[in-house]
């Protein structure tokens, strides 16, 4: 049976003091007359009013010396100039004060009888107090008070002010409280590591604090410790928020959830509060767990504002962090967990054992971890039976978890909009293009001389790749233009590891093979190569400053060199700036010159494969088997490498879809 919610006192004492408060608004809304009187003078109201015979009652308050004139309503009209012209409705004008030594009865009283009977006026003498007048006067603004800051609360804690773990009392009063939600028994996760797909290696780790919890002694037997933190380190997309997610469904200790971006607010002092509130409550409730997302927002390293104006609010939240996960106070049975796509940017503190004992690092799913990842979201679609998923996985290189979730969506969405009752192998394949080029414009109206050359440039990426064995193997190409690209070639990119000089060179020359081609047809360039030149000049750069493979330069790295502190400017003399410059635009002209090989070499090809492309506008690779034969394979060295174990220093390269834009 449920447990009953408990009244809250002070709202029924509050409610008790604003409903007389809204009373008292519509009864001195009702009595309003539509204006207050303006001050003026006995002896104008004496000469100009009652001479007038205007008046028509004076109420003369004895202890104040203030009388309040009365005008007649035939007569209002004659006043409308001094009230800015409008028409008036309401009779008491105009006050007026007297000297307490001023005879007020004697004066009225002579004064009335001294008038004709139809300019005569009536008066009234008062000497009593407004004691209930003077009682509003001092509670009215108390009452306001009172009610604008009931009000305000309330609107502050139905925004989430309060927040679920706060323990009550929401609103403008808990500004300095955790806004961290509380998953546990009573509201417990229902994601579990059997919905997250991939991520094998980063679930054992994980897996191994969740036991750690459910039973410690099988640790603490052999005299381990469980980890402090562990670190959640990826690119967008990749399920570290997930993971975390299937952390609380799977433990059952609390969890406490909260964004890095909650703890900094506009007042100051707020973010270091929250944080001592937040584990506060944490070691109240240990053994428990405690997961910041996007911890960059509050983690940045500390002085290194490009910009010089450091925010103190934030290093000071970060220092009370600091604090509470590796201080002088024990924090004993709270776990952390947070998850970060820029973990390059945290400060060297935060990162260090005994806070984050663990950095996760969850990578691009590769083609097993996205074949799993897709059986996980085709379960909620109706699917063709012919439907292949391992072809869906080769088809998106590079895609992350939530990629998938959206190309599974889209391809829904795709097939309800043809009337289809099942969802097939060509819905995945335009929503795969949907998602990496763009909405398809097939109205996009562009002349034929254009057409022509973007025919052309297309078919010489397409040639140029089909005849370098290191390039990555086409997909299709098509000129129907998609997103800002006028046209695009298509590729399914090897899940290489690392990538070899030779390799990346035949990478570029596919690159610039489009630029050659309308150098070789038209006789002159265009500015359709915009993207694909952009691409081509960092990877030549790559090349020299980064990887280094080029002789000149040498084997020297330039890769992140700002990261240890301030380079207002290059960490190399000019003399090797202009040998870094010139070895690019080299590689460059290399590249250039492969290309033009390969279009002159298969020029009969290449212009029957742009014919097509203007007549079909959409090609596929047996097109272009069709035409120039099978595709030459990736060449392999002739002699075998020595077998030497891998080095830590190898990184693997990011991979991402292929797509060339113009």
């Amino acid at each position: 049976m449920a447990q009953a919610k408990k009244k809250n006192p002070l709202s029924s004492i509050v409610t008790w003091i604003y409903i007389p408060l809204i009373l008292l608004l519509l009864y001195m809304w009702f009595r309003y007359d539509g204006g207050d009187p303006l001050k003026t003078e006995w002896y104008e109201v004496k000469e100009q009013m009652i001479s007038k015979g205007d008046v028509e009652k004076i109420y003369y308050v004895m202890n104040e010396q203030k009388g309040t004139v009365t005008i007649k309503k035939d007569r209002l009209k004659n006043y409308e100039n001094k009230f800015g012209g409008k028409e008036l409705k309401f009779q008491n004008l105009f006050y007026f004060q007297l000297p307490a030594l001023f005879d007020v009865e004697k004066e009225f009283s002579t004064l009335r009888d001294s008038l004709p009977q139809e300019k005569r006026f009536e008066y009234s003498l008062d000497n009593s107090t407004d004691y209930w007048g003077n009682i509003l006067n001092w509670l009215w603004p108390l009452m306001l008070l009172i009610f604008t800051i009931y009000l305000f609360s309330r609107l502050s804690k139905g925004m989430g002010g309060g927040g679920s773990g706060s323990g009550g009392g929401g609103g403008i009063f808990s500004v300095g409280k955790s806004q961290a939600k509380v998953f546990d028994k009573n509201s417990k996760v229902k994601v579990t590591f059997k919905d997250v797909a991939g991520l094998e290696e980063a679930k054992v780790e994980i897996m191994e604090i969740v036991d750690f919890l459910k039973s410690p002694s099988k640790y603490t037997s052999l005299g381990g410790k469980i980890p402090k933190g562990a670190l959640l380190i990826g690119p967008p997309g990749t399920g570290k928020t997930l993971l975390a997610k299937a952390v609380a469904g799977e433990a059952n200790v609390p969890f406490f959830s909260m964004s890095g971006s909650d703890f900094v607010e506009m007042f100051v002092g707020v973010g270091a509060s929250r944080v001592r509130d937040l584990f506060k409550q944490a070691k109240e409730k240990a053994p428990c767990i405690v997961f910041i997302d996007e911890i960059d927002a509050v983690g940045r390293a500390r002085g290194k504002n490009v910009g010089f104006s450091s925010n103190d609010e934030r290093e000071n939240t970060l220092n009370q962090l600091l604090t509470e996960m590796d201080g002088f106070g024990t924090n004993s049975g709270v776990i952390i967990l947070a998850a970060t796509n820029r973990a390059d940017i945290l400060d060297k503190a935060l990162m260090r054992a005994g806070r984050f004992d663990r950095q996760i690092t969850i990578d691009l799913p590769e083609l097993k971890d996205r074949e799993a990842i897709f059986d996980v979201h085709l379960k909620k679609l109706k699917l063709d039976p012919d439907l292949d998923t391992a072809f869906l996985a080769k088809q998106t290189p590079g895609f992350s978890g939530a990629d998938i979730a959206n190309v599974c969506n889209e391809a829904a969405l795709i097939a309800a909009r043809h009337n289809k009752k099942h969802v097939d192998k060509q819905d995945f394949l335009d929503a795969i293009d949907r998602i990496v080029g763009g909405l398809e414009r097939k109205s996009k109206i562009i002349p034929p001389s254009e057409k022509r050359t973007i025919a052309f440039h297309e078919a010489g990426h397409a040639t140029v790749s089909w005849f370098l064995p290191n390039a990555n193997p086409l997909l299709k190409v098509t000129i129907i233009p998609r997103g800002k690209a006028l046209g695009a070639a298509w590729y399914v990119p090897e899940e290489r590891q690392i990538m070899t000089k030779e390799q990346m060179m035949d990478e570029m020359a596919s690159l610039i093979g489009g630029r050659v081609a309308e150098e070789i047809i038209n006789n002159k360039i265009s500015s359709g190569a915009l993207n694909d030149l952009e691409r081509l000049t960092k990877m030549a750069y790559a090349m020299v400053a980064y990887y280094g493979m080029s002789d000149k330069v040498g084997n020297v790295s330039w890769y992140n060199f700002q990261e240890d502190g301030y380079q207002l400017s290059k960490p190399f003399s000019e003399k090797t700036a202009e040998m870094v410059d010139n070895e690019t635009k080299a590689l460059i002209d290399k590249a250039h010159q492969m290309a033009k090989e390969v279009l002159e070499s298969h020029m009969d090809g290449f212009k029957e494969l742009a014919q097509l492309l203007l007549e079909k506008e959409v090609i596929f690779a047996e097109d272009l088997e069709r035409i120039y034969g099978p595709r030459v394979k990736e060449l392999e060295a002739e002699a075998p490498a020595k077998e030497l174990p891998e080095t830590p220093e190898e990184q693997k390269l990011p991979e991402s879809p292929e797509s060339k834009t113009e």
